[in-house]
């Protein structure tokens, strides 16, 4: 490094501050990665979503962890010290701690701590040692079986009575008084957190297991092509009203009512979703309007399973008959188990909703006592100043804002050890070869002009576009289903981006780590999802420019 480049990257860096809540310090020792947590809290956080976020996602991790025996009853209480928790935040990114998920794989049969780190940053840190022992095998095996066993009634029943609280009192809240809005705001946050650590539970206890049972089934490679036609997402049925809106069979009001609080960033607290700003929802539906009537995604959904049940069979067929009835039985638990994912995610994001719609109000109510100048100035305040406003209010939100315009401007590497070392954010990489790989996520073949975006409600997006995006959440089902494929920076096989592509029928690339900078909007590229690999065909005449 030169010595230029050492005093530029000495300058990007940063202490931790008291009035700064979205920046921390590691111990030396720890092992961090971005990916872990990125999907759900993707970006730069606001001050009031990352404390709504961060003290949950600590607990849900170790509680999903403790539930399945593989942790004691004093590993399985959330730190007070934020630095000896699961997730932190490091320039507003957060980023989960890779040595605690790896002494933890060291403890689970049938996988290692090893394996879990290939699962979450790509490789085993040469930095980091697995030491795989049995000493908690007694207590998963009484544990485990229990939890595995009740997860999914769980999940399916929370949801639903999260469903029906949310759309009880979601329009209430614009006149709610001080008191009611802060009494709203803590019982948003006391359910998200319990939603959480349900969704967390079902994905490590029940999804993974449930999944690696799968691949060693038919195999890495084939895996996916067994994973779609499932029906009952979440997504999958915003997506169906959506078509039934955009065919005149359901009005937009309605679609609304019913998934208003999807839309763009709608992981942050800050974000706006459909059901304060439905233009970008009306957008879409005119891209679903171009779309054929072969394109019904009931009529896709009964292809897709129809190929999966074939695939089933034949597969059944080439086994000796001593073997099939456990290849049944893993077929019936992923039919069954891996599309609750996307309802544990559903039920967490309306109870963040409906703090949202609780923090707006309290926003609007402190602009109204003098204490705010605008009503979006609540995100930059903690949970703890939201219900007890500090003195300084307007000094600390213009201190944090302009703090966080900053670390908007870095990039953090995809792992680290101790502390990251952050630089200027890159508008672009070269591809070595032409071509990107990453993880295959959902079987076909696309060939199309590129779509660089990063948010979903932007309004240039084209049907058959290849959308390349740096993480998906839910409401990204919405743009998929107008897509011609999509390529995304992180995530694996069972990632939010990879379980709705495969019910969709969208060709799907996901940890390519690079593809938002390696590729470019007006670049003609071949997806192919079954290898995960993506071609460049053609570069932009331009050079292209990111949504």
């Amino acid at each position: 490094m030169s010595a230029d480049n050492a005093r530029e990257l000495a300058s990007l860096r940063l202490g931790p501050e008291d009035w700064d809540p979205l920046h921390t310090v590691s111990e030396p020792g720890d092992y961090w990665s971005t990916g872990n947590f990125g999907e759900a809290m993707p970006g730069v956080m606001t001050p009031l979503g990352w404390t709504f976020w961060g003290p949950t996602a600590d607990r849900a991790t170790r509680g999903a962890f403790a539930s399945m025996g593989a942790l004691t009853k004093a590993e399985a209480t959330c730190p007070a010290n934020p630095q000896d928790r699961v997730a932190n935040v490091f320039y507003g990114r957060v980023a989960g701690k890779v040595n605690f998920l790896v002494s933890v794989g060291d403890r689970l049969p049938g996988t290692s701590g090893a394996a879990v780190a290939e699962q979450v940053v790509g490789a085993m840190p040469e930095q980091l040692t697995s030491r795989p022992t049995r000493r908690r095998y007694l207590a998963i095996a009484l544990r485990f079986p229990i939890t595995f066993a009740t997860i999914n009634r769980r999940v399916r029943t929370l949801a639903a009575e999260t469903q029906a609280w949310w759309e009880e009192n979601i329009a209430r809240t614009s006149d709610l008084t001080r008191p009611e809005a802060i009494t709203q705001l803590l019982e948003a946050h006391r359910r998200f957190d319990r939603i959480v650590a349900e969704h967390g539970l079902h994905v490590l206890c029940a999804t993974q297991p449930v999944y690696d049972q799968l691949s060693r089934l038919v195999g890495p490679d084939r895996v996916t092509s067994f994973m779609s036609g499932y029906g009952a997402h979440a997504e999958s049925a915003m997506v169906a009203d959506m078509w039934a809106a955009s065919r005149g069979r359901l009005s937009v009001d309605e679609v609304v009512r019913r998934h208003g609080y999807h839309g763009p960033n709608e992981g942050e607290i800050s974000g706006r979703v459909w059901r304060e700003d439905d233009s970008g929802l009306r957008r879409l539906l005119d891209g679903y309007r171009t779309k054929p009537a072969s394109a019904d995604p009931s009529l896709v959904e009964a292809r897709k399973r129809q190929e999966r049940h074939e695939l089933e069979a034949a597969l059944l067929r080439s086994m000796p008959p001593f073997r099939r009835l456990r290849a049944r039985l893993v077929l019936r638990l992923a039919a069954g188990i891996i599309p609750m994912r996307g309802v544990g995610k559903a039920a967490f994001l309306q109870s963040l909703d409906m703090a949202r719609a609780a923090a707006r109000r309290l926003g609007e109510l402190m602009v109204d006592d003098d204490l705010l100048d605008t009503i979006d100035d609540v995100f930059y305040l903690t949970l703890d100043e939201v219900v007890r406003p500090p003195r300084d209010a307007r000094e600390l939100v213009a201190r944090r804002r302009e703090r966080r315009a900053y670390y908007e401007t870095l990039e953090l590497p995809p792992a680290w050890l101790g502390n990251p070392e952050p630089h200027p954010k890159q508008t672009s990489v070269e591809i070595t070869g032409a071509v990107v790989e990453g993880v295959a996520a959902s079987p076909g073949v696309a060939e199309g002009r590129v779509r660089v975006v990063t948010d979903p409600g932007a309004d240039d997006i084209e049907p058959g576009e290849i959308l390349v995006a740096p993480v998906t959440d839910p409401s990204w089902a919405s743009v998929m289903f107008i897509s011609g494929a999509l390529v995304v920076d992180i995530g694996g096989a069972l990632s939010h981006a990879a379980i709705v592509a495969r019910e969709l029928g969208v060709p799907c690339v996901v940890n390519t780590q690079t593809g938002t900078r390696s590729l470019r909007t007006g670049d003609i590229v071949r997806v192919d999802g079954g290898s995960g690999r993506v071609e460049l065909l053609r570069r932009a005449a331009d050079g292209g420019a990111e949504t």
